[in-house]
């Protein structure tokens, strides 16, 4: 498996996009999702000068069905080989129609792209629909893949190893996040996320991507920093 930051993690920092990715790949990862795209071509070249890789893009829902060409364009200018959907409002979630609904939605805009499509939770999709949760339900209806975020996983009460194991072959990229026992970002390795088992759950999936991110980090870099160290330790094991 191969590790990145979710650039969401550094938006605070004043850096140039050169600078940030160079800092990116001095901490130790092999590359960067991107939270939303910019000027491709500039940011190609700057990837290729740190040497990172891209292991995917976040790229809201409404700009997906607006530009399809244009977005795809994009995603090839930087070698992105998943097109992530990060988010969805609970509306989308809040019965079995409408999840059904939500399932149709997300595999029409995965036909329109030359890659794979996957969906990023956060803690709302987990919600009750009858005797399953809207997640659940999400999952058995949609043929896309997931971005399985298991800090938030783990804030709405789910197991996230045992979901990994749910969704073997459907969960290419995990953000590896974690929380307070409240459901709070906090520093990797410092909440009440197993991470080893999340790893090795990960392993067994056949997840290509461990991407960190913390949602509001007090220091960027120390947290960045941090997290390729933890996740780095557990992988060695």
């Amino acid at each position: 498996m191969h590790t990145a930051v979710q650039l969401w993690t550094l938006r605070d920092l004043d850096a140039s996009t050169p600078a940030l990715l160079d800092r990116v790949a001095a901490a130790g990862y092999d590359g960067v999702e991107f939270a939303g795209i910019e000027d491709p071509p500039e940011t190609a070249r700057a990837m290729d000068d740190a040497g990172l890789v891209a292991a995917g893009a976040h790229v809201d829902a409404d700009e997906l069905r607006a530009d399809p060409a244009g977005v795809a364009a994009e995603l090839t200018t930087l070698a992105v080989p998943y097109v992530v959907v990060p988010y969805l409002d609970p509306d989308h979630f809040a019965d079995a129609a409408t999840v059904a609904e939500t399932a149709a939605m997300l595999d029409d805009l995965a036909a329109q792209f030359d890659r794979p499509l996957l969906y990023h939770n956060h803690d709302h999709e987990f919600v009750p629909v009858g005797t399953e949760t809207a997640f659940d339900r999400l999952a058995a209806e949609t043929a896309v893949g997931f971005e399985l975020d298991v800090g938030w996983a783990a804030a709405a009460g789910r197991d996230p190893a045992a979901l990994l194991s749910d969704l073997a072959g459907r969960v290419p990229v995990v953000h590896v996040k974690d929380v307070t026992a409240a459901g709070e970002p906090t520093e990797l390795g410092e909440g009440v996320v197993d991470l080893p088992g999340v790893v090795e759950a990960a392993r067994d999936a056949g997840t290509e991507w461990l991407v960190f991110e913390h949602d509001d980090p007090a220091d960027p870099m120390a947290s960045m920093e941090n997290g390729i160290a933890v996740v780095e330790r557990i992988m060695e094991r």
